[in-house]
Parts: structure tokens; C-alpha cells; sequence
């Protein structure tokens, strides 16, 4: 299945997409959650209603007739690891990872497909990071490698944009990996039973239709399960947190000249059998806002 947040008349919900149609959950099994965390937490037995609604043909929207939001529009936790691509960290000139590094990204970078990558006031050095995104779809702690996939919901597309001066004054990464709309996903959760091997996708990011990034999963240093069992050695992952799983080489920083996303550019990140995500960047707002 493809899972989608979407807005319709000003209402959101979830649903899933069928051809060119969205099957709208909220009508087609009004008893299930309308928010795709608490989806999540509903675990199997929702899963398994949400598919026994699929090829009713009823409750079906038109596709081009509503926004489809980021897959998780809030997770609990957004997660990424660094350096997990051997290409990637040979192209940064550094040695090949010990053990995994990741680093945490806010909640308030996520946004959806078609959703606005902001350039900030603060730095005009922002780059792209096409990357397979997994997520979590039960309550785990101390998971196997051997165990790993039945954690995971589904897998979506993201784009770890970062902002590299940022980045590179601290050793944790999190001011220039966590600015606001700095997080695409999207657009649809594909749950896991679509997707037979996570190491076996193309992945390929574009900006303004030339493809930058190629590359496969295959080539990832630690793999998805392993990232799964890391994690959860240390602490809980939950439905709905969001894992970013590494980027390829081709990034802009270490282009000669370096590539730097600005305000006009069209950034794409396709993965085999995921989907397609594709933003815009806009200049960022440097407005006082306080609620």
C-alpha cells in the first residue's frame, strides 16, 4: 500500500492511493485513526482494515484534487545517520566509519511533496541529500538485525537538506541539519511488504532536472537493519519516527565548483519502487514571529 497524509476541503486525514485516487480512510473505515501516527499505533489490526478497503471503488478522491501532506506530518523523533555511503564519505575525504554517527534533525523541518525548501537569510551554502527514509511503525527497544523489518511500517523518500556552515561549526550537525522545511518527505509511506529488499533501490537526486545523485542502496554502509539495531540498543523508537539512512556521493559541497541550492531550483529525489519527491526552494522569511 501507499500511505498518504493528505488535505482535502480543509481537512486532514489519511488515506491511500490507488492509481490516480486517493481512497479516503476517514469515509472508507470511519473507526480507524485519522492521523497517521495514531494510525501506526493501532498497529496490525488497522493495517489489515485499511487493505481490506482497497479495491472497493468507493470513497475514491481524484488525486490532482488534493495535497498530499508529509507522510508524518509531526514524528516524535527524526533521525539520521551520517557518512553511510562509501562513495559519500571517499568524495568528503575521510576514512570509512568505525561505527554509525548519527544526529538528530527537528520535528519542524518536515514538510511534505511540492512543500517549499526555504533558503535562509542566514546562509546562502545549502545543499541537497537524497536519501531513503524508513518508518517505524511499532514500539521497540533492543531489536535484532534478524528481527529489524518487523519494526519498520513502510519507506518514503526524503531529502536531508543541509546547511553546510552551519553544520561544520559543531561536531553534532544538528544546527545545519535541523532548519525549518529542511526535512522533505514523501510522498507516501510504501509499507514494507512492497518492498522486498531496502538494499536493492536506485536512489538519484536532481536540481533543476540534472541528476546529481546515482546511485543504489546497495551501497550503504550499514544497512537499514543494522541502523535498527543500533538505535535501539540505546533508546525506544516509536510509530511514526522517521529514519534518514544516508546519503550517496554526488552531494554539492564537495563538487568543483560546489552546487548550492537557491531560491528559483527544483530539487527531485527518486527511489526505485518508493516514489518521487520533488520541492522547490524559496528565499527564507527573516520576520520576527512570536504566538
Amino acid at each position: 500500500m501507499k500511505l498518504v497524509t493528505f488535505t482535502q476541503a480543509h481537512r486532514r486525514r489519511i488515506g491511500i492511493v490507488e492509481d490516480n485516487h486517493v481512497l479516503d480512510l476517514s469515509a472508507a473505515a470511519p473507526a480507524l485513526p485519522r492521523a497517521m501516527i495514531p494510525f501506526l499505533r493501532a498497529g496490525d489490526d488497522a493495517m489489515a482494515e485499511a487493505r481490506a478497503c482497497l479495491g472497493t471503488g468507493t470513497h475514491r478522491l481524484d488525486l490532482a484534487t488534493v495535497r498530499l501532506e508529509a507522510p508524518v506530518p509531526r514524528p516524535g523523533k527524526v533521525l539520521a545517520i551520517g557518512l553511510n555511503y562509501a562513495d559519500h564519505v571517499k568524495e568528503g575525504g575521510r576514512p570509512i566509519p568505525e561505527h554509525q554517527i548519527w544526529f538528530a534533525k527537528q520535528a519542524t523541518c518536515i514538510v511534505g511533496p511540492n512543500d517549499a525548501i526555504e533558503i535562509p537569510a542566514v546562509s546562502d551554502k545549502i545543499d541537497y541529500e537524497a536519501e531513503l527514509c524508513v518508518v517505524i511503525g511499532k514500539r521497540c527497544r533492543n531489536v535484532p538485525k534478524a528481527r529489524a523489518f518487523e519494526v519498520i511500517a513502510g519507506y518514503t523518500c526524503g531529502n536531508d537538506v543541509s546547511v553546510r556552515d552551519w553544520q561544520a561549526r559543531t561536531p553534532t550537525m544538528m544546527m545545519g541539519k535541523g532548519f525549518d522545511t529542511h526535512g522533505p518527505t514523501g510522498p507516501w509511506i510504501v509499507t514494507r511488504d512492497e518492498i522486498a529488499d531496502p538494499q536493492a533501490l536506485a536512489i538519484s537526486c536532481s536540481v533543476n532536472g540534472e541528476v546529481l545523485q546515482k546511485a543504489t542502496t546497495a551501497e550503504m554502509i550499514f544497512g537499514v537493519a543494522a541502523q535498527i539495531e543500533h538505535l535501539t540498543a540505546a533508546f525506544t523508537l516509536e510509530p511514526g519516527d522517521v529514519i534518514f539512512t544516508g546519503t550517496p556521493a554526488g552531494v554539492g559541497n564537495f563538487r568543483n565548483p560546489p552546487v548550492r541550492l537557491k531560491a528559483g531550483d527544483r530539487v527531485t529525489v527518486e527511489i526505485e519502487k518508493v516514489g518521487r519527491l520533488e520541492n522547490a526552494c524559496v528565499p527564507g522569511s527573516s520576520d520576527i514571529y512570536i504566538a
